[in-house]
């Protein structure tokens, strides 16, 4: 009775797309590299059944406790679907299981070495070799690793194939691992989706160009401001601080100036709302872009604050000021001690206002790792990166006007007539931070509060013209 339950459910033309929930099939996956075991790990994990299909089925290597492994045929006759971890160009024996994958549905997650290696999609040369079953292109994107530990909950992965059961099948699996599962359409997007993990840091490009721009902007503003003028000037050579005092000016500019863009998309989108009256018009793609680069600018704006914390700690063992107190110990000079509050105040205060200000750095770094981020709540999330966000912002722009409280008016201060660095990196904080102060006035934040509760200008207007004419 067993065997003929059996192979009624490997007969093809019994063989239909029910809900997965519905059904108590086996999942199988053919290939037990890296990418097989911890795929089947990761389904063990969330309750489900799992077999391996394997040329060796006795001598494949460890694989996770509890599954079963079998050769191709049996494999593929026990489970409707099938998860495809090997290269393409292993794809040849699919031909000679044709039979046995009729109506099955294979998901392929395979990738290439680089862009347009193939003129033919891997999914579509697998559909062409198995016309029989039905293929879906998806969870390629995953890697060995994140399965591993489980790394995965909220994780958007892409998927496409010609047959809504089959790829509807794909997503009840996808969602019990805790994956975001985004459809891009018929198996003609293959391609596309094979190209995501080819991409190198495609999020990080824009932010890693506006920081390289930022860095050899202010490196070669300062560079002429302080050792060519030096030089030209005052006959002074002292380019050897080129390497460090130089880098450590530029630092905590491009950092301070990462971090408020950072948030200045925020203030425009919400003034663009305002204006609006609405929240439901589309940003301009420019401020789409924009935002959803704020995680790695700010990341950005951290590793540049961790150069300047560095680069600030080595200071003291530097050659110049070793040969300076050296120096002065041998002439044997002093200076009268006159104690000067206001500049006890003022060098006090920068410095705590600096390690107050790296201190939230560091945290809002922190929180904004998945494994940390994920354990927060929205409420607990969105207080850490917005509200001590701009705190970070207000500290460490503080932090800058302090350090020149009292060079500001100095006529010194701006050699051939430009001002010092540590100025032009003020600008773009100070206007976010009146921005957003402007936005938390109760008036502003009021109506701002109604838009993003739904609440819409052009609705309201005509709700009361038509209360009018009713009048």
């Amino acid at each position: 009775m067993q065997k003929e339950e059996f192979e009624d459910e490997a007969n093809p033309d019994k063989c239909e797309l029910t809900s997965y929930e519905k059904s108590s099939d086996p999942l199988c996956i053919f290939g037990t590299g890296d990418l097989g075991r911890s795929l089947g790990l990761r389904l063990l994990q969330t309750g489900c059944r799992v077999v391996y299909g394997s040329r060796r089925p006795h001598s494949c290597g460890p694989l996770p406790q509890g599954a079963q492994v079998m050769s191709h045929e049996a494999a593929a006759k026990a489970a409707r679907l099938i998860f495809i971890c090997v290269h393409r160009e292993h794809y040849t024996f699919m031909e000679t299981l044709a039979p046995y994958l009729e109506g099955k549905v294979l998901v392929d997650l395979s990738n290439n070495l680089k862009k347009d290696m193939y003129a033919e999609a891997n999914a579509a040369y697998l559909q062409r070799l198995v016309p029989g079953a039905t293929v879906v292109k998806g969870l390629n994107t995953l890697s060995a690793w994140a399965l591993q530990n489980g790394l995965l909950t909220g994780k958007q992965v892409y998927l496409c194939g010609n047959s809504a059961e089959a790829k509807q099948a794909v997503v009840e699996v996808a969602s019990k691992m805790g994956l975001t599962v985004l459809d891009r359409g018929s198996l003609s997007a293959a391609q596309e989706l094979e190209d995501f993990p080819l991409r190198l840091f495609p999020e990080w490009r824009l932010p890693l160009r506006v920081a390289v721009g930022l860095a050899a902007f202010f490196y070669f503003y300062l560079l002429i401001r302080d050792v060519i003028y030096a030089y030209v000037e005052q006959g002074k050579d002292i380019s050897y601080r080129i390497m460090v005092s130089l880098a450590n000016k530029v630092f905590p500019i491009v950092s301070l100036v990462m971090l408020s863009l950072c948030y200045l998309p925020g203030v425009i989108a919400a003034f663009f709302q305002l204006y609006r009256g609405t929240k439901y018009k589309r940003f301009p793609n420019w401020l789409d872009r924009w935002m959803l680069c704020r995680k790695q600018m700010g990341l950005v704006a951290l590793g540049f604050a961790f150069l300047h914390a560095i680069y600030t700690f080595i200071i003291p063992i530097r050659y110049s000021v070793r040969h300076k107190l050296i120096s002065r110990m041998k002439n044997n000079k002093t200076t009268p001690f006159d104690f000067n509050y206001t500049e006890a105040w003022g060098t006090d205060s920068f410095y705590v206002l600096g390690i107050l200000g790296f201190f939230l750095y560091v945290l809002l770094g922190l929180t904004s790792l998945p494994s940390v981020g994920g354990s927060l709540s929205w409420r607990e999330f969105s207080f850490i990166q917005s509200k001590l966000g701009h705190l970070t912002l207000f500290i460490c722009t503080a932090h800058g006007y302090i350090y020149g409280w009292n060079k500001f008016l100095r006529a010194s201060t701006y050699k051939w007539y430009t001002p010092p660095g540590y100025m032009l990196c003020l600008i773009v904080p100070s206007v976010v931070l009146v921005l957003k102060m402007l936005l938390l006035l109760p008036c502003v934040d009021r109506t701002l509060t109604r838009i993003r509760q739904g609440w819409e200008r052009a609705q309201s207007m005509e709700t009361g013209e038509n209360k009018a004419t009713n009048l």
